[in-house]
């Protein structure tokens, strides 16, 4: 065999190179491999003829190709010799021990060897069967070298292919038992020995591996000194040879029989591994060297920052202590969580948690890790808007990364607590953490936090931002250390402009500003008075070659100032990068189903779209695409472009230092200009803040001032704060009596900053006051259980209502109107259309935004039919009513304006479920599409949200059936046939319709497209699109599959709790 050869072959030889192996065999340990094979001296001097491969398992031969029971003599003859010499040889050493205390029995790693000058060899070999006796005279012994070299030939017939892993492991084990060498270490280590290589040679059969692990205790050199009281070795080898003749022998290879032994062996020892502090399971960071490789293919990354390689090598990070890192904007924090995300999914074998604040990104992230996932056989889940299943599947093999929104993320944990399952969660990301001060959701982001803390010992907890100040809170909070770098790829540099002057930030100069240069661009007095701003100026220094974004306070300035800056662009403009600018225009259309913005039709052809919350989310996409492509060089946008996907700049413009009306904070303006610079492309990033002279002193403490401390706001968002934690303590069972409660909000973020937020009222006084409005509420009510607990403390319960509402997450403002909408429901349920079911799981939130236009919601209304103009009539909006407002006329009566706004947004949802066109609905009810679409994931969220919250009502059950099917066409209000592939992350609507009618009409056909075929067939699909594609398609095939495979094992799963007498046993 070849050095490192691909197989372990054993070869059948002639009876004489039989005998004569036999004659040259040497004792050495079977388990003690080579550590380089080398050739023989003698066997270049004597070669023996090859002959073919022997590997018939078949039931004739008993003993397989074990060639050790042939030869010309009778082999129990010799045993019984062999047995007589040994026993006189014990008798002998017994004697000379007790009269001159010289010699010694020792015995031998799987021998039994018995030294004096006329002592026979006697080499017992295990490996699952028993390969035979050889024996030798002391004098054929030849060289070291020979022996050394006869020993690599006797170990190439079973562990010259092991691998160099289990390799390692067995030359350790066997220098331990030579290094040890008194007899009773000689014993305990021969013992292990013989465990170890037990296991790993008879694993394929449960049967032999009992047998024969009773033989080789009785055969351990332990009991070599009381032959007398044990069966003589003859008998027990006559018992083992008839065993194993009438053993049933499997058919299947032997060398398949050994790797699969050596696997079975390599995972044991990999899980012990993994049971103790170290996960090193490979060269990259503990990872494999595979994961390396993935992150060159998928991301082009060959080689890690300093600062990343300092952070991953952090002693707290190897300790497994909660960790918090800052650094800027583009420094590479996110692939510092990925490592960390992979070594707990491969190295610990725990599931993790990532946390992210907006759907998109999430979306975005399940996207781009899916490919991951397939390779390094891992799940990807994704819970976000109405997705996500609650507790998760408790996967028997794969763990999983669940990827998940602020609220679901929520939702998620309290459901893993309520299980019991909060312990498989070995590590939970953070991202953008000082979210957790900015308001409701960051209230519900110190609840997840604060639960695992108090949940989980074992579960780690890592936040990264960019934008972090007060850091001492936070770390006393999450318990955790902190780590924090200037890092950027791209160097980034600040300026400000007031007039036609350009000042660079400069924290040295006196005001914070140096003069830098002016603007040398020529205007007219007309375009001095459309661009005072000198907008034109700036953008023309860096487009068409590089890009620009131009941040806008509201979303009518982004697509104003798009057009403007269009209408005085030179013509040439239009030509840079042409046909793909009227494939975007294309496209657009095909989403909009033959609609198109006007504003979009006139400024692309220069290149230049707006991006704001007002596009729906398949034109966002698009537009997205064409800019990181180039084909796009301007984006005018809102501020929620800083927070959400990644679309760096070479130059980033603030229009004004505003965001609506209010005055830009410093996290935010970091925010924006942490855009400017792309890795890999631009040498520098540079970012513009234009100012008016009024705002001048503003500006410079803008940019001279500290980042804002990030504050609970446990007690600010009071229904979704404190009380809706509370509710949740007691109905967890983390927390029964207000004393308990005490203690948990003590370690809360709240509790930490308590003092400096809550000057008037104590903790204690906080949390009685918030348990008195609970009990009050009928959410909670109190018990006394015994007359000890109350004299001290009364025992919290949680009431149905109470339960329902956590489990549904529902905002606790709204639970007793949820309620009582739906059990009126129940009294007269129009079920001829889901108008009705609309009204009942409109978001209650949503009413306070809403502004009917009087003249569309009596027309809306007239062209109900007279079923579901009933529906108006119940829930308590008459028609004479919608009539006098439409008409003008004094209304006497007053009628609710939530449920009035409610029901016409009622009828939004309605004509977008029959049309489900977005464009044509804005256009009826006069909204923008980006609202309508708002509005449509917003009712889609709440209604599972609802569902969740019938479930445990029993009262309730008729709606379970109703809002299930109800929250999958809002999710994705499209046609059904549709609804399989945009169930793949990414995939919108015009995609979904462009592999339909491709040929890829299920999640199947997707899964198993071909990359280049796709890329061909769909338009403007780049390669990468397409491989994340068939990736988040596989994975979430995969998911269904395994979903299906851990129902089926469940169902199959033999009872525990029953008696021995009632279960059969099946032949």
């Amino acid at each position: 065999m070849e050095d490192g050869g691909p197989a372990v072959r054993r070869r059948s030889r002639p009876a004489c190179a039989r005998k004569r192996s036999r004659d040259r065999a040497q004792p050495c340990g079977p388990c003690s491999p080579p550590a380089h094979k080398r050739s023989s001296p003698r066997a270049e001097e004597e070669p023996v003829p090859a002959s073919p491969e022997y590997n018939n398992d078949s039931e004739e031969d008993l003993f397989g190709d074990y060639s050790s029971f042939s030869g010309n003599d009778s082999l129990l003859a010799q045993v019984d010799n062999m047995e007589q010499e040994c026993l006189q040889s014990i008798d002998l050493l017994s004697y000379t021990k007790n009269m001159e205390d010289k010699a010694t029995v020792e015995p031998a790693f799987g021998d039994l060897q018995l030294q004096n000058v006329r002592s026979k060899e006697l080499i017992f070999s295990a490996t699952g069967n028993i390969t035979g006796f050889k024996t030798e005279e002391s004098h054929f012994w030849r060289t070291a070298s020979e022996q050394e070299n006869r020993t690599l030939e006797h170990g190439d017939c079973i562990l010259d292919d092991l691998p160099s892993s289990q390799l390692l492991y067995f030359e350790e084990m066997n220098n331990s038992s030579v290094d040890s060498r008194k007899p009773s270490g000689r014993k305990e280590n021969a013992n292990n020995m013989n465990f170890c290589r037990d296991k790993m040679l008879n694993q394929s059969s449960c049967h032999h591996n009992a047998e024969h692990s009773k033989r080789n205790n009785e055969l351990s050199p332990s009991t070599t000194c009381n032959l007398s009281k044990r069966k003589s070795l003859k008998d027990h080898l006559k018992n083992t040879m008839t065993e194993n003749a009438k053993a049933h022998i499997p058919k299947v290879s032997r060398t398949k029989q050994l790797k699969e032994a050596v696997l079975s062996e390599e995972i044991c020892v990999a899980k012990k591994a993994i049971e103790t502090s170290s996960v090193d399971i490979g060269p990259f960071y503990g990872l494999p060297s595979k994961v390396k490789d993935l992150l060159v293919q998928f991301r082009g990354i060959e080689k890690l920052y300093e600062w990343q390689h300092t952070c991953l090598t952090l002693e707290s990070l190897q300790q497994r202590k909660n960790l918090i890192y800052s650094l800027p904007t583009s420094g590479g924090k996110t692939l510092i969580a990925e490592i960390l995300i992979l070594q707990e999914l491969l190295c610990r074998q725990k599931d993790v948690l990532m946390v992210l604040p907006y759907v998109a990104i999430v979306q975005e992230k399940v996207w781009a890790l899916s490919s991951f996932g397939i390779e390094l056989g891992f799940l990807v889940e994704e819970y976000a808007g109405s997705k996500g299943r609650f507790p998760p599947i408790k996967r028997r093999i794969k763990k999983s990364l669940y990827i998940a929104t602020i609220e679901k993320g929520h939702n998620l944990v309290n459901s893993l607590i309520e299980t019991g399952r909060i312990g498989d969660l070995g590590l939970v990301v953070v991202d953008e953490l000082h979210m957790l001060g900015a308001g409701s959701r960051g209230a519900i982001l110190e609840m997840i936090l604060a639960k695992i803390l108090y949940t989980s010992k074992t579960t780690q907890i890592i936040g990264m931002s960019a934008t972090l100040n007060n850091v001492g809170d936070l770390q006393q909070f999450l318990q955790a250390e902190y780590y924090a770098n200037n890092f950027r790829p791209v160097e980034l540099k600040e300026y400000v402009k007031i007039q036609d002057s350009i000042y660079e930030v400069d924290n040295k100069a006196e005001n914070g500003l140096t003069f830098s240069r002016l603007l040398n661009f020529k205007y007219s007095s007309n375009l001095q008075r459309m661009d005072p701003d000198h907008l034109i100026a700036l953008v023309t220094e860096v487009i068409p070659n590089y890009s620009c974004l131009v941040f806008c306070p509201t979303k009518k300035n982004c697509e104003n100032v798009a057009e403007m800056i269009c209408k005085y662009l030179n013509k040439e403009y239009r030509n840079h990068r042409e046909n793909e600018k009227q494939d975007l225009i294309k496209d657009l259309k095909n989403i909009g189903k033959g609609s198109l913005c006007p504003v979009l039709k006139r400024t692309i052809p220069f290149g230049i779209a707006y991006h704001h919350s007002g596009l729906i989310s398949d034109e966002r996409k698009r537009i997205e695409e064409a800019y990181s492509a180039g084909v796009l060089c301007l984006l005018t946008c809102t501020s929620t472009l800083a927070a959400g996907v990644n679309l760096p700049a070479r130059r980033v413009i603030l229009r004004a230092p505003y965001i609506a009306t209010e005055f830009l904070k410093k996290n935010q303006y970091k925010q924006m200009i942490g855009r400017a610079g792309r890795a890999g492309i631009d040498s520098a990033g540079e970012s513009i803040l234009i100012v008016q002279e009024k705002d001048k002193h503003l500006v410079q403490d803008l940019v001279n001032s500290p980042l804002e401390n990030c504050y609970s706001n446990l007690l600010l968002e009071v229904t979704k704060g404190i009380q809706s934690l509370l509710l949740s303590l007691v109905g967890l069972k983390i927390a029964r009596n207000s004393e308990e409660i005490y203690h948990f909000m003590c370690g809360t973020l709240y509790g930490v900053q308590q003092q400096f937020l809550s000057k008037e009222k104590s903790l204690s006084d906080v949390t009685r006051e918030a348990l008195g409005c609970l009990i009050e509420k009928g959410l909670l009510k109190e018990k006394m259980t015994s007359e000890k607990e109350q004299k001290s403390q009364s025992n919290l319960e949680i009431t149905q209502l109470g339960q329902a509402t956590y489990k549904g997450s529902i905002d606790l403002a709204y639970c007793d109107a949820l309620y009582r909408d739906l059990k009126k429901g129940l009294e007269g349920l129009v079920l001829e259309s889901c108008l009705h079911l609309l009204y009942l799981t409109t978001p209650y939130d949503m009413t306070s935004h809403c502004s009917p236009d009087w003249m569309i919601y009596f027309r809306q209304f007239s062209q109900l039919n007279s079923v579901e103009q009933k529906v108006a009539a119940i829930v308590g909006v008459p028609e004479s009513f919608i009539m006098k407002k439409a008409s003008g006329q004094a209304i006497k009566k007053d009628v609710d304006s939530g449920v009035v706004n409610r029901l016409y947004l009622s009828f939004v949802l309605y004509a977008l479920l029959k049309e489900t066109n977005i464009w044509n609905v804005s256009e009826k009810f006069n909204m923008s599409r980006g609202y309508v679409q708002n509005l449509l994931n917003l009712a889609a969220s709440f209604n599972s949200c609802v569902l969740h919250f019938c479930e445990e009502l029993e009262e309730f059950w008729v709606y379970k059936a109703l809002l299930t099917d109800l929250t999958k066409r809002l999710t994705y209000c499209v046609k059904a046939e549709l609804i399989p592939l945009m169930e793949v992350a990414g995939v919108l609507e015009s995609r979904a319709k462009q592999l339909y009618d491709s040929g890829y009409k299920t999640l199947a056909h997707l899964a198993n497209a071909n990359t280049e075929t796709l890329v061909k067939t769909i338009e403007h699909l780049s390669r990468r699109q397409a491989r994340q594609m068939v990736s988040s398609a596989k994975m979430l095939l995969t998911e269904k599959a395994e979903a299906l495979q851990e129902e089926v094992e469940e169902l199959l799963k033999v009872p525990t709790d029953t008696s021995e007498g009632l279960l059969t046993t099946l032949p």
